[in-house]
């Protein structure tokens, strides 16, 4: 294959979690309540906060660092990361104004944002990112 080719399939990833994100947000209210307060009684600590969205971002950060490769080590591309979770999760929230029983919100934007800021922050730390850049790295 062309290594054009294999540059865009290290995306893949990334297209397979915002395809997720989109079927969930296409959910009603109805239908997301038959799996939410299962995992509230699991983690009653977690109510306060939308985990959903931080953990679907955080991962699609991971992702689009994936997709970036050795590119994501520079911070314009890390900042890049975050606004393109951020732009996705306005389209998101903007797809969900057109769901039964749902509404846009904008402290989920802050939840994605705040999921995709830490896992761009988190594979910087020199703990972090040694292993993850090894295993991006297996790949390219």
């Amino acid at each position: 294959m062309k290594q054009t080719t294999m540059r865009r399939l290290r995306f893949l990833p990334a297209i397979i979690i915002m395809a997720t994100i989109f079927l969930l947000s296409s959910r009603t209210n109805d239908e997301l309540n038959t799996f939410l307060p299962w995992f509230q009684k699991l983690f009653p600590q977690m109510s306060s906060f939308d985990w959903g969205h931080f953990i679907a971002y955080f991962v699609l950060a991971l992702a689009f660092d994936y997709g970036f490769a050795r590119r994501a080590r520079r911070w314009t591309f890390k900042l890049a990361i975050v606004l393109l979770c951020v732009l996705y999760g306005l389209t998101d929230e903007y797809h969900q104004s057109f769901v039964s029983g749902r509404t846009p919100d904008i402290a989920d934007i802050r939840h994605d944002g705040i999921g995709a800021a830490l896992a761009v922050v988190l594979v910087a730390l020199p703990l972090i990112r040694k292993p993850w850049r090894r295993l991006v790295a297996i790949s390219e």
